[in-house]
């Protein structure tokens, strides 16, 4: 379940929601995420109750069980967020077109150092990054471009700022077709040799005298 709080305001009270402030709306986001999980947790005896700010159940019935699990990844990049992702989340995930330079590091230090303050483990938090572009055989500029630019540029998220799932924000047929027949598997071959051959140098270092 891919979530977030205030980037259509303006959608959100045009069916009748309100418009709440930055931190009215991290604290309703928190309340939503502790509601999923307890309607979905259905080995807990009793209703779910939940005395918020925003939100507030007395008893509601759990379930139906889920078929399997559900993650909850929110996109953000304020601070705020960053760290109820760390506390709560499941998976970060920022829109690639969104992102400054130094915001994945930052983003990723910031959930990090919630996860642990939460007793949480960091890696257990998955970094994903939505992605426009399109394909062509000669090359434009970032994601513009033949599947091998695509692997190319996009290899330096994954080894760099750990970055484990890519989604394609499109409905082109023609582009999920070569996204997923020939960008995808070859990032995935050289993500996996590059981290082997990186581990092959560092053994070899360890070995020097």
């Amino acid at each position: 379940m891919a979530i977030g709080a205030g980037a259509f305001w303006d959608a959100i009270e045009a069916v009748g929601g309100p418009r709440r402030k930055p931190k009215e709306a991290v604290q309703a986001l928190s309340e939503a995420i502790d509601l999923f999980h307890g309607v979905w947790d259905t080995s807990t005896r009793g209703g779910v109750r939940l005395a918020g700010e925003h939100y507030r159940v007395t008893g509601a019935k759990r379930g139906p069980e889920p078929a399997h699990d559900i993650p909850i990844w929110v996109g953000a990049l304020k601070p705020r967020m960053l760290r109820l992702i760390g506390e709560k989340a499941d998976g970060w995930l920022p829109s690639l077109a969104r992102l400054q330079e130094g915001d994945l590091e930052r983003g990723n230090q910031v959930i990090d150092d919630a996860a642990a303050a939460a007793g949480r483990d960091p890696c257990q938090i998955r970094r994903l990054v939505n992605i426009h572009g399109s394909f062509s055989p000669d090359s434009h500029s970032f994601l513009q471009g033949a599947p091998d630019q695509w692997v190319e540029e996009l290899l330096p998220f994954v080894l760099e700022h750990g970055i484990s799932t890519f989604i394609l924000a499109t409905d082109d047929p023609h582009a999920i077709q070569r996204w997923g027949g020939e960008v995808a598997p070859a990032l995935r071959e050289t993500v996996e040799r590059e981290r082997q051959e990186a581990c092959t140098r560092s053994g070899e270092s360890a070995g020097r005298p």
